[in-house]
């Protein structure tokens, strides 16, 4: 597979089959992914792995825990304007009419919602942090990190999911990850194989065309 079939290829998968991933696996992914790109070098991603019996102990700790936290950081900004408020309300739709899930049923979304929580039945995840003192630059390093592992993730046949709904539930993933005070959670990523039976992973995003975003002087 070369870069931009991995490109292609990769979505946001939520639902996954059980087949575990093993450990040697992830720290391969893991130490493939570290070649990303980051300002000065800094390399300000820190990284905590779940998996195996790690999953169901996190899933249990987390039901002895407050459902929600107030975010530390802004998932969208107030008031998004166009084209990006049209951008997440399509894909949003898009996702709940895969599962027949109307607009009004709000019960069946919040259940959606909550599935990330389970890790979309993932067998393996990670949380990606970062620390305090880093600004907007490094917070750019995390996602070319992520990405790098996420195609990295799609060339070895796993599917991946990133998750900032974890910054909702920061307090108690910081809990039981054990980071430390100094380091702030951005988000988690879900990561098996899919299970392409399920109806939600026949989702695949749209892009707006060219012309909408890109300008050539």
């Amino acid at each position: 597979m070369n870069v931009s079939e991995a490109v292609d290829k990769r979505k946001s998968v939520r639902k996954f089959r059980p087949d575990p991933v093993s450990d040697e696996t992830m720290r391969s992914l893991l130490e493939d992914a570290s070649r990303a790109p980051s300002g000065g070098n800094v390399q300000p991603w820190r990284i905590y792995v779940v998996n195996g019996e790690s999953i169901p102990r996190m899933k249990d700790f987390l039901a002895t825990q407050p459902p929600l936290d107030a975010p530390e950081y802004e998932i969208y900004p107030q008031g998004l304007t166009e084209p990006y408020r049209t951008n997440r309300f399509t894909i949003g739709e898009q996702m709940y009419a895969t599962m027949g899930i109307e607009r009004e049923d709000k019960e069946g979304r919040r259940r959606q919602f909550a599935a990330n929580n389970d890790f979309f039945d993932a067998p393996a995840a990670l949380f990606c942090f970062v620390d305090r003192q880093m600004g907007p630059p490094q917070w750019s390093d995390l996602g070319m990190f992520l990405q790098t592992f996420m195609l990295l993730a799609v060339e070895r046949g796993l599917s991946t999911c990133a998750q900032e709904y974890w910054s909702v539930r920061h307090k108690a993933v910081s809990a039981f990850v054990g980071a430390p005070d100094n380091e702030m959670l951005f988000c988690g990523m879900a990561i098996g194989y899919a299970d392409e039976s399920a109806p939600i992973n026949s989702l695949r995003s749209e892009r707006m065309p060219l012309q909408q975003w890109a300008t050539f002087v």
